[in-house]
């Protein structure tokens, strides 16, 4: 680093000759992403913050502040601080030069107002700061900000001292695992899928000059149907006589200009419109004038995406559309997490990056998951196009002993979420909870939101506790996906997958996960694998979404796409696109020609004690065995219909059957369609047609080898067996013949 920046960046925040030596290093994590090197202090994260209301003059305050830990009682610190850090990275990760945890902590730095916002409003921005905090400004009180994902500002004008340094100290505090409020993932014992914690100041803090009448907030509301947008202007100060002029742009051509009433919801025409959607994410520019006594006061410029999200009926299921035509939406899980920054992306480029991958990785959609992010994020996601699904924060994760949910903070955080972020045109559906994760009062929430934002879809719980509310019904299934059933909601498998690859050298700490492959082939073909059984409950079952965990390795959860240090892609991307194109816009139709008992139980013999001879041939006398209905297997294992109760570690079954006459084409269309828990051999004619390893959530599509094929008389009786093997959790076994098809049958 060049020394004599250093030492200019040490005098304009304020710091003294002795704090010199103590300028920022970052500390080494177990895995530095591969943006860590572009991380400069002086100049972080540098790009404009808040995209869709874009002012001209600005200052950026991140870089290298003073801070020290606080402890419970404090008072107000005078003088310098003790140490240093890198805002905005959280005190716990390496790129803030701390890396420690500290549940309480005092920041501070120095700025000076530009002389050009003389006269004006000094408004001061925090992007986010976990989880509480108290903001002086020459040791003047501007409140105790509550919550660790939200925006939030403060007119500092009142306390600024001539035309000097101004002194701004941030105190914080954040319970982490001790308090009921919404962290997500994070928890101060890191393991499994819980990760290590974040506070303090975590996005940019920034400052911006304002008329004492002006714009505070726009609100974007696309109509589709009417070839409109709704736009709100919303003022502070006295706008009484007041006018908005708004331009609406194609690129730089203005395609139309109006004059509105601010602070009122106004429908401003946009001819022919060009659509937003994932393959032509199209964006309209807007510049926006609050003028008044014959003069402008204010000027901002955003952009929004004429799209809409919508639940249509299409044969007898509930589906989402877009833009008024069905599309299915396929996206991984995206925690947000970085091994050197935390919460905080290294820098805007690496924030891109990931959505970039997303997109060449074939997905349409990304399920933000019980994390929020800087604008910025969502900005990226507008302009590649990428449908999001918004997580709420979980107050909890899975962790005992927790302390009581506080409820108005959830709901109160829940609110902000929605309220800062209902202008991007890429955010279609709001998630309230995370399987149960303190789940409560989940019909009132929903409500809430509806009532908020009507524009937008409503996922009541990815995977958790379900009350018939809201747009979905939306399970969980690793590591195969499965598909819910109802007629009144949207299907969708919000979290499958979870397919482990440790790649040496890019991995954080060895973990586990749902399951280990240990090659990029078996990696590829596992995931495509899922893609098949995607497209069979898209075409017949109704599956509306699905999401695949996850686009990146988090700690020791290593079933990402991507190693945590963004390093290495472990499977196959072309051929992980093609899966995922044909799961979005390809079809598979099923005809059952032997039913399962999927829906309508079928008679088997059985026997669990193991038989004597050549069990699986035609000719093996099978009369002692036992005669019940399918399928076999204990309670509450997903995705079964159990009609007969099966609980030891072995099942043998027989069924006598004739298909009657199939063509050639037909016969060589014929799969297994079954539903496995866990291992299981089958035979045709005694001779074996597939050998099915793990376990399966759902009845699915299984491809019998050529000799099973062969063995298949199309006119007569056949025979098939199936021996199935259980060895630990739920178990499950029915199973019938199939024709699959690209096209209908």
């Amino acid at each position: 680093m060049n020394l004599k920046k250093v030492f200019t960046l040490l005098l304009c925040t304020g710091f003294s000759s002795a704090l010199f030596a103590q300028t920022w290093q970052p500390k080494t994590a177990p895995l530095m992403s591969k943006f860590a090197k572009d991380v400069n202090p002086d100049h972080v994260l540098p790009e404009y913050p808040r995209p869709q209301l874009v002012r001209k003059e600005w200052l950026n305050l991140n870089g290298i502040w003073q801070y020290q830990p606080g402890a419970a009682g404090d008072a107000l610190p005078t003088g310098k601080l003790t140490k240093t850090i890198l805002v905005p990275f959280p005190v716990e990760s390496a790129l803030s030069g701390v890396r420690e945890h500290h549940d309480r902590l005092w920041y501070r730095r120095s700025f000076t107002v530009p002389a050009a916002w003389k006269g004006k409003n000094v408004i001061l921005h925090f992007g986010a700061v976990d989880f509480e905090s108290e903001v002086f400004v020459n040791g003047k009180s501007f409140g105790i900000h509550k919550g660790g994902y939200d925006p939030f500002a403060y007119d500092v004008t009142a306390a600024l001292k001539g035309t000097g340094p101004q002194e701004l100290t941030v105190r914080v505090y954040d319970p982490t695992d001790n308090g009921g409020y919404p962290r997500g993932k994070q928890t101060l014992n890191p393991q499994g899928i819980m990760y290590t914690s974040v506070t303090g100041i975590w996005q940019t803090v920034w400052a911006e000059p304002v008329a004492k009448t002006s714009i505070s907030e726009i609100k974007i509301v696309p109509d589709v149907d009417n070839s409109a947008v709704k736009l709100t202007v919303n003022t502070t100060g006295n706008a009484a006589g007041a006018s908005v002029s708004v331009k609406v742009k194609d690129g730089n051509n203005v395609i139309s200009t109006v004059s509105i009433k601010p602070n009122v919801e106004t429908s401003v025409k946009v001819a022919n419109p060009k659509l937003w959607l994932p393959d032509s994410p199209f964006l309209y520019n807007l510049d926006i004038a609050l003028n008044k006594g014959g003069a402008s006061t204010d000027a901002v410029s955003s952009y929004f995406g004429m799209r809409k999200i919508s639940v249509q009926e299409e044969g007898g299921f509930k589906k989402l559309y877009l833009n008024n035509k069905f599309l299915f939406q396929l996206g991984p899980l995206d925690q947000g997490f970085w091994p050197d920054g935390g919460y905080t992306a290294p820098t805007d480029a690496a924030l891109k990056y990931d959505l970039e991958m997303i997109k060449k990785f074939g997905y349409n959609m990304v399920r933000k998951h019980i994390k929020y992010e800087p604008y910025r994020w969502y900005y990226w996601a507008d302009k590649l196009g990428l449908l999001v699904w918004q997580d709420m924060p979980s107050p909890n994760s899975y962790t005992e002993h927790v302390p009581p949910v506080d409820t108005a903070e959830f709901r109160s955080e829940l609110t902000r979420l929605i309220k800062t972020h209902w202008n991007s045109p890429s955010i279609v559906t709001w998630v309230i909870f995370n399987e149960a994760q303190a789940q409560h009062n989940t019909a009132g929430l929903v409500s809430m939101v509806h009532k908020l934002d009507p524009s937008r879809l409503i996922n009541q719980a990815s995977g958790g506790n379900h009350f018939g509310v809201g747009d979905f019904l939306d399970i969980h299934s690793y590591p195969p996906p499965a598909v819910p059933f109802s007629k009144t909601q949207v299907l969708a498998c919000g979290e499958y997958g979870g397919i482990g690859f440790i790649i040496p050298d890019h991995t954080w700490k060895v973990g586990d996960t749902y399951i280990m492959i240990n090659n990029k082939n078996d990696y590829t073909d596992l995931y495509n694998k899922f893609a098949d059984d995607l497209t069979l409950y898209k075409t017949n079952m109704g599956l509306s979404a699905a999401v695949y965990t996850e686009i990146t390795d988090v700690e020791v959860e290593l079933n990402g796409l991507l190693t945590y240090d963004r390093e290495v892609i472990k499977g196959d991307i072309d051929k992980i696109y093609a899966a995922n194109y044909k799961v979005i816009h390809d079809n598979l139709y099923i005809k059952e020609v032997l039913p399962s008992s999927q829906k309508q139980a079928r008679e088997w013999k059985y026997t669990t004690d193991e038989p004597q001879g050549e069990w699986f041939q035609t000719a093996f006398n099978d009369a002692s065995w036992k005669t019940g209905p399918a399928g076999f297997g204990s309670k509450g294992t997903p995705g079964g219909n159990i009609k007969t109760n099966w609980t030891t570690d072995n099942i043998w079954l027989r069924q006598e059957f004739t298909l009657g006459n199939l063509t050639a084409e037909q016969k060589d269309k014929l799969v297994l369609y079954v539903h496995h828990d866990e291992d299981c051999e089958v035979y045709i004619n005694g001779v074996k047609a597939a050998a099915i390893s793990g376990y399966s959530s759902a009845y699915t599509v299984v491809p019998m080898n050529a000799e099973g094929k062969a063995a298949i008389k199309t006119n007569g009786k056949n025979i098939i067996a199936i021996h199935c093997k259980q060895t630990v959790g739920g178990q499950y076994i029915d199973a019938g013949l199939s024709i699959l098809s690209k096209t209908k049958l």
